[in-house]
């Protein structure tokens, strides 16, 4: 391929994940009840209040992908240094890539096309350790709302309480393990003939110590406090009666299921509106309510950054270096 064919195409790319992007946000923010309904509710209330509460949960969407930017840019060391500028346009992109492909993997795309061209298939592997550690901290969360939930909400026999404890125990001990050891993958890989030849990018696995994977793991944790603040904050603004411990206990629930469930990022709002729905009935009969401020937390934390993400989308070279 010429240069010039190269260029051509890099342009075609480029205009065709914007497009792309442009219309999964349109199709669904136009068919949106959901948002409709909180626009419902939010009208009856004090303007100055509601503008305080929105702009407080902006700004934790910017404190949560600033921490994710930091984050990244910490993991990908071990391949390249970047700086945070960078770090926190390719973040941005990713998430421009993530809405209409399944699972968010267009997200690595977004990000590792901001790195040298040699380095991008290790900048994949990489990103998967910041992605394993944040897995982690949404099970282990979760787990522990989901004993919670069973001890309070489903009628089981009391022998088998101190059962879903003890699994959830040892799930969590066990992605520990696995995470603080996640040289292993790489040692399991290279037991693969075929996988041989790429021992130089699974590579990257072994170049993480403990204390190292602890940092990213606690930036992860951070993370996570943020997005839980977020819901707390708009449903207990919204639903004052709401009780803190076990509204906090269902987010971390809801975090779990969505995080298992494949969807493409644009269609899970429907995921978490549903899961929601589900979980928090239990102690709210105001489910409006509830569904509204999770589409809200939807488009605050993945569509607006997606559209700021299309921002930095003309700064990707597919074909060469992006190295500054």
């Amino acid at each position: 391929m010429t240069l010039h064919q190269k260029k051509i195409l890099n342009r075609f790319i480029k205009i065709a994940v914007i497009l792309l992007a442009t219309y999964f946000i349109y199709n669904k923010l136009s068919a949106s009840q959901n948002l409709e309904n909180f626009y419902s509710i939010i009208k009856k209330l004090a303007p100055n209040e509601v503008y305080t509460q929105l702009g407080i949960i902006f700004l934790l969407m910017l404190l949560n992908w600033f921490l994710e930017s930091l984050k990244w840019r910490y993991v990908i060391k071990k391949v390249e240094d970047i700086s945070l500028l960078k770090a926190i346009e390719s973040v941005f992109c990713g998430l421009t890539w993530a809405i209409f492909t399944p699972n968010r993997i267009g997200e690595y795309g977004g990000r590792i096309f901001f790195l040298s061209y040699r380095k991008r298939i290790q900048g994949m592997v990489a990103m998967g350790v910041g992605h394993i550690a944040q897995m982690v901290v949404t099970s282990i969360m979760g787990a522990i709302g989901i004993v919670w939930f069973v001890y309070n909400y489903i009628p089981i026999q009391q022998w088998m309480l101190p059962y879903f404890a003890f699994w959830g125990s040892v799930i969590s001990v066990c992605l520990l393990l696995f995470y603080f050891n996640i040289r292993w993958v790489n040692f399991l890989l290279l037991k693969i003939k075929f996988l041989n030849k790429y021992q130089k990018y699974f590579g990257v696995l072994t170049r993480y110590n403990k204390k190292e994977l602890l940092i990213v793991l606690l930036y992860s944790l951070a993370r996570y406090s943020v997005f839980t603040s977020q819901y707390l904050i708009i449903l207990h603004f919204l639903i004052p009666s709401l009780p803190f411990y076990p509204s906090a206990l269902m987010v971390f629930i809801l975090f779990l299921v969505q995080s298992s469930l494949p969807s493409l990022d644009v269609l899970d709002v429907g995921v978490r509106t549903l899961t929601a729905s589900y979980f928090f009935k239990f102690i709210t009969p105001h489910e409006i309510v509830v569904i509204a401020c999770t589409a809200l937390i939807w488009l605050v934390n993945l569509i607006i950054p997606a559209i700021l993400g299309s921002l930095f989308i003309f700064k990707l070279n597919f074909f060469g270096s992006n190295r500054t």
